[in-house]
């Protein structure tokens, strides 16, 4: 009898026990349900999560913790369904608290039998909306890891590409300039040399929307003033859109500077309002807006200009837009377009340290919004484009393209040089030890052991006085160079290399 008696105690202390435990659990939900799925038990982590105290919820049915649209569809008895006969039951959807928030909730219900009769279900509810949204934040920096290694690819393809393609222009544009010297009296010969110098400028231009896109262009970063670069271009803008298109302006009162190459600061958003005007073929309104934004995001954070350049035109299909920024890929039909205007955007945005992204909607619009750093230096006064000026003296240089280099000297003897040429950094170091000259025109991108930039760098050391100008159409190290040594860009005309040199210390 004591023994019985024993038992009985040590199997209500075990129960209470155990009841405590589950009562006092406060990071589940933890409580069970009569055969019907009613709740007749509830733990402090059911109130701490869903917010009920126990007088609230028991003998409340379970389904009010799901959704209307799940309610609606018979989830809540599915799921007891599928505990029963499958002997449990797991998933994670959205659940509703009291006060009507939602959290995402991992569940698992257990049937519950007593000699062999179903008597309710126990279950267990886990709110785990930070740690999926931590998981959507890492698939969503994975997603953007994946595409830009994909831009990044096609950037070394159209990056190469651009750099043997600038040394071709380098050729013909300078070639211009020793064909102009011929009988000006022969039209043949003066239309000949208007088409060259027409090629030229359109290969010019499709070269540096491609180094845009691979991030290899050779830029000029300054502080920019939108509303100041709006006024400055506004008649192409206009230009661009065409009579049938209206062009409106939405800028905010005190929009900040950003920093960026002013060229391809302007190219860009041509190309956006060109772009905009080709999605309207039956006319519309183009919105070019600015406003500041404060940014909280794992690759961007700070603050920021949102550029936005939106249509009212026929949207973009979802299959479509995660194409739009790929080199060469375009929807308009054949010689409407080269595919390159929006690479050369999202090449410009990345390099100047912002993004771009996109919203659209069939039939209503879409908008392209470019974020750019803030930027707190002062924009610079507007320069004007000056003549070639004359010189005299000796230059060295240094450029292992034979053609190009061939023009090279063509355009420095017309300015008045003597030159000097080498085909490479270590020729350049012996021919300094033999004879002076008044400054040195490298090539950056050059073969052996030595690129024009460590040759830059080796002439500071040894000659600190002698005068080095770099050039070049497609160099990654170009970012960091400039501000250290002037860097012209290829192709140049002659007064851009007659201006660069005007301007190295004598």
């Amino acid at each position: 009898m004591i023994r019985k008696s024993n038992q009985q105690r040590d199997l209500f202390e075990s129960e209470r026990s155990f009841r405590l435990l589950v009562e006092g659990v406060a990071d589940y939900a933890l409580y069970m349900l009569d055969p019907n799925g009613i709740i007749t038990s509830w733990n402090i982590g059911g109130e701490r999560i869903k917010g009920y105290s126990p007088q609230e919820i028991l003998g409340q049915h379970f389904s009010r913790f799901y959704t209307e649209t799940d309610r609606a569809n018979g989830k809540p008895a599915r799921a007891l369904g599928i505990a029963r006969d499958q002997g449990r039951y797991e998933e994670e959807g959205w659940r509703v608290r009291k006060d009507g928030t939602f959290f995402w909730a991992s569940v698992v219900i257990d049937p519950i039998y007593e000699d062999g009769t179903l008597v309710g279900y126990a279950k267990i509810t886990r709110d785990i909306t930070e740690r999926r949204n931590t998981q959507l934040k890492l698939e969503a920096m994975q997603r953007q890891l994946a595409e830009s290694q994909k831009f990044d690819a096609l950037g070394q393809l159209t990056g190469g590409v651009a750099h043997d393609f600038n040394n071709l222009l380098m050729i013909i544009s300078g070639s211009l300039h020793v064909l102009k010297k011929g009988d000006p009296d022969d039209s043949r010969l003066q239309r000949a040399i208007s088409a060259i110098e027409t090629a030229t400028k359109r290969g010019a231009a499709l070269t540096g929307q491609l180094l845009s896109f691979a991030r290899r262009q050779s830029v000029n970063p300054q502080a920019i003033h939108f509303g100041d670069r709006i006024e400055a271009i506004r008649e192409v803008l206009h230009a661009g859109v065409g009579s049938a298109v209206r062009l409106a302006f939405d800028i905010e009162r005190e929009v900040w500077p950003v920093r960026a190459d002013v060229s391809e600061f302007e190219t860009a958003l041509l190309n956006l309002v060109i772009n905009a005007r080709d999605a309207m073929p039956d006319g519309g309104t183009v919105t070019i807006g600015a406003h500041n934004i404060i940014l909280d995001d794992p690759l961007h954070s700070g603050e920021y200009v949102a550029i936005a350049v939106s249509d009212t035109g026929l949207g973009i299909p979802s299959d479509v837009v995660d194409k739009i920024f790929e080199p060469f890929f375009t929807t308009k039909p054949v010689g409407k377009g080269t595919g390159l205007g929006l690479s050369q955007v999202h090449g410009f945005a990345h390099q100047a340290g912002g993004t771009v992204k996109v919203a659209s909607e069939l039939g209503k619009g879409t908008t392209f919004t470019i974020l750019l750093p803030r930027e707190t230096a002062a924009a610079p006064s507007e320069t004007s484009v000056t003549t070639p000026l004359r010189g005299s003296g000796t230059v060295l240089l240094v450029e292992d393209n034979p053609d190009v280099a061939l023009v090279s000297i063509g355009l420095l003897e017309q300015l008045g040089y003597h030159v000097r040429r080498v085909a490479d950094a270590e020729a350049a170091l012996r021919e300094l030890e033999n004879n002076g000259v008044d400054f040195v025109f490298s090539d950056i991108v050059m073969p052996g052991k030595m690129d024009g930039l460590g040759l830059a760098h080796r002439l500071r050391q040894i000659h600190p006085d002698l005068p080095i100008l770099l050039a070049t159409g497609y160099s990654e190290v170009a970012a960091g160079v400039r501000g250290e040594f002037p860097i012209l860009r290829k192709p140049y005309e002659i007064h851009e290399l007659s201006e660069a040199i005007s301007k190295l210390p004598r």
